[in-house]
């Protein structure tokens, strides 16, 4: 059984105070804090490219453990490095200087991208016999916002993270559901070199897609919302998430954020969350959904596995 190992991240030391931006924005703090929640913006350095921030992620995870051999290496962004020629993961591979037989392909997606690239990364490894992957995602958005629009400017940052996939694996996953309403695609877009959200219709389209397939997964895999430890929701902003839990009636306990502490950094937003519970054994039953660019949403079930007593013993020692 192919599964996620461990989750490691990486976050820019640039910081922008939103806060320090009301007037500019017209906007007062009330607004900011409850209804987009981030108070603060992680910037990129100028000299950091998205291939950069993967290997940071990498080497943070080093430092916690040995991912061991790589079969296969997969960045998950819409903003490579360059002009997007080569694909970003070649140049991941170069810096971290992994053997040529390691498999190495992007997949240009944006906030559903964690929950489809998870699938497709641990098929792909399955299907061609390779033991451990590593799966990225890095949308540095800092490469295409006008700082001057607040629909943008003030809600997303740059991060990225890196899934190790192997075969003894913490969570597995246990089902998934995707969805593309391509009719939508100029809602959210890059238009002439920058980036263009009608957030409205953003917001409209997650409220009205996303709580349907949360509800049809669950029922299909015979859960209910009692049986799921978290869900972890894409951080759109503070009130998406609100509204999308009310919608779903979930517990607020059960729907954590970190918008006020990472903004909204895309494909990265889910991993970034889900990080927090790959070592808590007593979060047994965890939902994934992704949406936004594409427009695209994805779901995800995960469950934890039980450990054979010698391995429970080796993650005792490592926790």
């Amino acid at each position: 059984m192919t599964g996620i190992e461990a989750i490691a991240s990486y976050l820019p030391e640039g910081r922008v105070s939103n806060l320090e931006r009301l007037e500019e924005f017209g906007i007062g703090e009330e607004f900011l804090l409850g209804k987009i929640g981030v108070p603060r913006v992680i910037r990129k350095g100028a000299d950091e490219e998205t291939s950069d921030l993967c290997v940071r992620a990498v080497e943070a995870l080093r430092r916690r453990r040995d991912p061991g051999r790589i079969g296969a290496l997969v960045v998950c962004t819409q903003n490579p490095d360059g002009s997007g020629l080569p694909h970003t993961s070649a140049i991941v591979h170069g810096k971290l200087g992994l053997p040529d037989e390691v498999a190495a392909f992007d997949i240009s997606l944006g906030c559903s991208g964690y929950v489809y690239a998870l699938s497709l990364a641990l098929s792909f490894l399955e299907s061609n016999g390779l033991e451990r992957g590593l799966l990225f995602t890095a949308d540095p958005y800092s490469k295409i916002i006008d700082p001057g629009d607040k629909n943008t400017a003030l809600l997303f940052s740059d991060a990225a993270t890196v899934t190790l996939l192997g075969p003894r694996p913490r969570l597995r996953l246990r089902a998934a559901r995707f969805a593309t309403r391509g009719s939508r695609h100029a809602d959210l877009q890059r238009r002439d070199g920058g980036l263009y959200m009608n957030g409205r219709a953003v917001f409209n389209f997650s409220m009205t897609a996303v709580p349907p397939q949360v509800r049809e997964i669950l029922a299909a895999t015979g859960w209910t919302v009692n049986d799921v430890d978290q869900f972890i929701l894409h951080q759109g902003s503070r009130y998406l998430i609100d509204r999308l839990g009310q919608r779903l009636e979930v517990p607020p306990e059960k729907l954590p954020s970190n918008l006020a502490e990472v903004g909204n950094t895309v494909s990265s937003s889910v991993p970034l969350l889900l990080e927090r519970y790959v070592e808590d054994l007593s979060c047994r039953r965890i939902l994934l959904c992704g949406f936004g660019v594409g427009l695209s949403w994805a779901t995800a079930l995960l469950e934890r596995v039980e450990a054979h007593p010698e391995e429970a013993r080796r993650r005792d020692d490592e926790l």
